[in-house]
């Protein structure tokens, strides 16, 4: 995609005769979502001590749809596939409004919140070390502060939240695109924890292809004639020897790494199966699956090398992410419209010691909004960049985690169920409502939005093709056995609270 500027959308601001309906409407939907701060915590907290990682999201995807249901909306369970995800309604007619979070925790992440030193609450369990319990309650907030608003004011539209499970493996967003569930949808918004208030547009991640290869072989005693057996570890071995040497002669705009899942059972048993998991990244799509086709080939080239044959499983794949300029213009008039939660002496006091222990500036909380810029393109991905090119969309960064912690460590897990996660939660939910309302009753943010949406494809050749295989199903199973080992063991931490709207 081209990075040149982009026209800029008309202002935000008041403006015409709709402005005292749109700031009533803005009203009765902050309200609403102040008046629930109590329930959104108890929503990213319960969500906290699940823990639950990718595909197995059982008590959260139960729980959400609950809650939802219970405010009004409409539920489909299992879209596309996925046990734990979810597409809830309300409202109708156009504009149609989409919303899309994850909710998936990380393998070794589990923290005590509130608590600077390692403290798990269950021995090598997972937890929310990049704090994705927060991102449903901003939505379940804002779903139910749009629809008051909706009701009240009689708001022509529809809202659409997609429960997205599996993130951190980059799974599910992908095939909803893939299976249409994005058709009609006029902008689509995402919400994600971070340590600041802000909005960005332009290209902000890597393309993705996530590949298992399974190698087999031919057993045999490794001491008395391992000759005659053929080893698929050594299959797998080649394979990942081979892609190092090759690295030298890649892009330096390519990441690409993997793990092996399975090398053999003891060492004098020549092993007949090996199983490696890749990610490809690249700065674009085709880059990606410019990858692809070369791992086929060492893939290949390491059964000729040892006799093994082998199995290829496309995982999951994604585009990378572009943000729509106009969208983003309209989320940035309600980040300065809301702004920065008003911390109290103990959040700052919490943040300072997490940066001290961490060996970082003791800088607190950020007091201040971001200001809106153009996106920088990182090495990392998300299985949300699909939508991102089949329809306008812009993501909201809410302050519920303190500046200096890095996700997917431990120390993540300190913040997003204490008061500082609570009130960034209640921040992000009324700015998200805010853009919601703001797209509804304002027609030429979408319209300005599609019409620089169709340029930029243009202007880049861009024809959206999905990377995911057209058979592809989703990986049901995947982290099965991981999560079974601590459940049970996470079950005495759960919350267990009554969750109600007012």
């Amino acid at each position: 995609m081209k990075k040149k500027d982009r026209p800029s959308a008309v202002d935000s601001g008041p403006c015409g005769p709709s402005v005292d309906r749109r700031m009533s409407a803005k009203n009765t939907a902050f309200r609403a979502v102040e008046r629930n701060g109590e329930a959104i915590a108890k929503v990213g907290d319960s969500i906290f001590y699940f823990a639950e990682l990718g595909m197995q999201e059982i008590e959260t995807s139960r729980l959400l749809v609950g809650v939802l249901r219970d405010i009004g909306y409409r539920v489909e369970e299992g879209i596309s596939g996925f046990p734990t995800g979810f597409l809830a309604s309300y409202g109708s007619g156009h504009p149609v409004i989409a919303v899309h979070v994850e909710y998936d925790a990380l393998p070794s992440g589990s923290q005590t919140p509130g608590v600077v030193e390692r403290r798990e609450l269950a021995p090598g369990a997972p937890g929310h070390a990049e704090g994705h319990n927060t991102n449903p309650a901003v939505m379940v907030g804002a779903a139910y502060g749009i629809k008051e608003a909706i009701d009240r004011h009689r708001l022509s539209g529809t809202v659409k939240l997609f429960g997205s499970p599996a993130e951190e493996q980059l799974v599910s967003r992908s095939f909803f695109v893939r299976d249409g569930h994005f058709e009609g949808v006029d902008a689509a918004l995402h919400v994600h924890i971070g340590d600041e208030l802000s909005v960005v547009h332009g290209i902000r991640s890597s393309a993705l292809i996530s590949v298992e290869y399974e190698f087999f072989g031919k057993t045999a005693h490794a001491g008395n004639n391992p000759w005659t057996g053929i080893s698929a570890a050594d299959a797998a071995k080649l394979m990942d020897i081979g892609w190092d040497v090759l690295r030298e002669h890649l892009p330096p705009t390519q990441r690409s790494h993997s793990v092996i899942k399975d090398g053999g059972v003891q060492p004098n048993v020549v092993p007949d199966y090996a199983r490696i998991w890749w990610y490809f990244r690249e700065a674009s799509a085709k880059g990606a699956a410019d990858l692809f086709r070369r791992a086929r080939k060492m893939a290949r080239g390491a059964c000729l090398m040892t006799g093994a044959t082998h199995r290829e499983t496309v995982v999951a794949a994604c585009w990378p992410n572009w943000d729509n300029r106009i969208l983003a213009e309209v989320v940035q008039a309600n980040i300065e419209l809301v702004g920065m939660p008003r911390w109290s002496e103990e959040d700052q006091a919490l943040a300072r010691r997490v940066q001290k222990a961490a060996g970082l500036r003791e800088t607190g909380l950020r007091t201040e909004v971001t200001p809106l810029m153009q996106a920088r393109q990182a090495g990392g991905s998300c299985d949300s960049g699909d939508i991102t090119y089949v329809v306008p969309h812009a993501r909201i960064i809410f302050p519920a985690n303190i500046a200096g912690t890095e996700a997917h460590h431990w120390s993540a897990g300190i913040a997003p169920a204490t008061p500082i996660a609570h009130k960034g939660e209640v921040t992000g939910a009324k700015v998200l409502a805010g853009s919601m309302i703001d797209l509804m009753l304002e027609p030429r943010h979408l319209v300005g939005a599609k019409a620089l949406f169709d340029k930029g494809l243009a202007e880049a050749g861009i024809t959206y093709a999905p990377l995911l295989p057209p058979k592809t199903k989703p990986p049901v199973k995947l982290n099965r056995e991981e999560m079974a080992k601590y459940r049970d063991r996470l079950k005495k931490h759960y919350l267990n609270a009554p969750i109600r709207f007012k």
